[in-house]
């Protein structure tokens, strides 16, 4: 280990991947716990970063206690340091905390519990000697209810860590080096970010043309919703990309069933049979530069590691759902319900439920998918009280896609860890009703998601911004690039209409039709001129989004504009010149799609 000192600069060393930092005076060690060699039962949850700052561990036992998550690290100075951990509990009440734990350093369990902290905030532990340099470190699960923890500080002064976010990430920022550009850089012709079944058919119809494509994504699975982690399985038609959808595709299970592992392994394989698709796994993109309305690079971090990534490309596609590549580089994008003048989109049928009166932040919402089984033996699960405040007398033994939250106070993408885990409670709270029905003593929990699936945030501006009215009228483009005839299906909370209704369900809004066209000006940015999005953040209205927004039809998508990157690769040029001047080729190339052979 090479290690040296400069004045009062941070000294950054690796041992194995622990990411730790030293300062001279005052001896301070950083351990990121996403970072921990042996995970354990523990789980990286990388979904709100850009909220809280971090990925973090968690423990999701679904009720039962998982296994510790160990590391080792090394000390640079031996002698005495004051603990920290930065954890959060997430079920504040009048109850025992649900997401208990605490810290082993060597052989020595710290008495101090964890997890209570009403917010995302540095819980102090103690003090601890040093007497070796390097030593082990655990965290100790006590409740099995995702209890999570974001790091370890050690330092010799008794000074807490920021906890306000800007300081907090500055201070980070400073302590691993990251506010300094990634060392490593790549250069793509394509740089896809989001492995969700968009980015992965963007990746194959561009890689099928001969682009050099990088596919970025925060998961070690690729299909986002479509994966075995969330398990929606896909919806829609092929449209002309039938031969590349169904390498990517599942089959119609129920949500929530196992079986969407097969289809991982389906997808992957396939991705991975292109040479020229350059696959990068727990790698979340975490900023994204533009100059004179171009997009010069995306950063990535791996989401264990903090490796950090820089990507160059002429061209990109955000098919992050959350539309982040388009929001870091300034590209404009909505959230929200229009008003019903804004594109007069009114359906007399459903009232305020299809377009208010007045704008607001209401969309469609986020979905945690869960089941449970019949075991040969009596299974117990314990007392929730915190749960039931969200499930209240609601009882249930599985959930499909009407276990859903959205408020019109809360943001699907900045508050989207206070949605997850409003789901968790009513998840657990409708399943501690279940069991206590008589006959379900053999009933257990088999697999509750804390990946949150969700249907609408950011939508980004393209040059056309599809409507309902489109559906209605039967539009037809000249560059209708997507396909489809699936109804329009916009949901909504069950509690808007019914205070009774349990507040985390939700219904549909179902408007039939024979068929509809999506126009390829809906899928690059109106002002960031290299940007393509494929996805749900695609350039459509909320009413717009609610038949479009299914994996297959996205997948169509990214298809077209894997296709559309290659003409642009040719005449070097940019996604709005395609359709100006070579649409017909574009539009060839994709009514040829399914006669197209794979190029590896």
């Amino acid at each position: 280990m090479n290690t040296k000192t400069i004045c009062i600069k941070p000294v950054i060393t690796f041992i194995g991947i622990l990411l730790i930092s030293f300062q001279l005076y005052s001896q301070e060690i950083l351990i990121e716990t996403e970072s921990f060699t042996d995970k354990g039962g523990w789980v990286v949850d990388p979904q709100f970063v850009e909220q809280m700052g971090s990925p973090y561990l968690m423990a999701h036992g679904i009720g039962k206690p998982v296994e510790n998550a160990k590391t080792t690290f090394s000390i640079h100075k031996k002698g005495n340091y004051h603990i920290w951990v930065r954890t959060m509990n997430w079920a504040p009440g009048n109850w025992e905390t649900p997401g208990k734990f605490q810290l082993k350093i060597e052989n020595n369990t710290f008495s101090k519990v964890l997890g209570t902290s009403k917010k995302w905030d540095w819980e102090y532990v103690g003090e601890y000697e040093f007497s070796n340099k390097k030593t082990s470190i655990e965290l100790i699960d006590l409740t099995g209810f995702n209890g999570r923890c974001d790091a370890i500080y050690f330092s010799k002064n008794k000074i807490t860590p920021p906890s306000k976010s800007i300081e907090l990430k500055k201070w980070r920022e400073k302590l691993t080096k990251s506010n300094k550009p990634p060392k490593k850089t790549e250069n793509f012709d394509l740089v896809i970010v989001g492995g969700g079944i968009a980015g992965c058919a963007a990746a194959i119809s561009a890689a099928e043309q001969g682009l050099n494509v990088a596919l970025i994504h925060d998961r070690p699975v690729l299909g986002g919703n479509a994966s075995g982690e969330i398990r929606v399985h896909t919806e829609g038609i092929y449209g002309y990309f039938e031969r590349i959808l169904k390498m990517i595709d599942t089959d119609h299970y129920p949500n929530g069933s196992s079986e969407a592992y097969d289809d991982d392994d389906k997808r992957m394989k396939n991705i991975k049979s292109y040479k020229n698709i350059h696959l990068f796994l727990n790698w979340r993109a975490y900023d994204a530069s533009s100059k004179n309305n171009l997009i010069k690079f995306v950063d990535a971090k791996h989401t264990s590691t903090s490796e950090r990534i820089r990507f160059k490309a002429p061209l990109f596609v955000d098919s992050t759902g959350d539309g982040w590549v388009g929001f870091w580089s300034n590209a404009n994008f909505m959230y929200g319900r229009e008003s019903k003048s804004t594109f007069n989109e009114g359906w007399e049928k459903h009232g305020e439920l299809w377009s208010p009166k007045i704008a607001d932040n209401f969309v469609m919402g986020s979905s945690v998918l869960w089941g449970s089984k019949e075991m040969e033996f009596t299974s117990k699960f314990p007392q929730v009280p915190w749960a039931l405040e969200v499930a209240k007398q609601h009882a249930a033994a599985n959930g499909e896609w009407k276990w859903e939250f959205s408020r019109n106070d809360l943001n699907q993408i900045d508050d989207a860890e206070q949605i997850r885990d409003h789901m968790l409670k009513a998840i657990f709270g409708s399943f501690y009703n279940e069991k206590q029905k008589e006959g379900n003593e053999k009933l257990a929990l088999e697999w509750v998601s804390y990946l949150v699936g969700k249907r609408e945030s950011r939508r980004l501006v393209g040059d056309y911004i599809y409507t309902f009215n489109d559906v209605k009228n039967q539009t037809k483009f000249e560059d209708a690039v997507v396909l489809e005839k699936r109804s329009v299906d916009v949901h909504y909370q069950q509690k808007l209409n019914n205070p009774e209704k349990p507040n985390f369900l939700s219904e549909a809004l179902f408007y039939r039709t024979t068929g509809y066209q999506l126009p390829y000006r809906s899928l690059y940015s109106k002002n960031i001129n290299n940007l393509f999005m494929a996805g749900r953040d695609f350039s459509c209205s909320h009413i717009g989004l609610g038949g479009p927004r299914v994996m297959n039809t996205t997948g169509q998508m990214g298809a077209a504009v894997g296709y559309a990157a290659s003409i642009c690769k040719k005449y070097n040029t940019n996604p709005r010149v395609v359709y100006e001047n070579h649409l017909n080729e574009l539009m060839k190339l994709v009514k040829s799609s399914s006669k197209q052979k794979q190029n590896n």
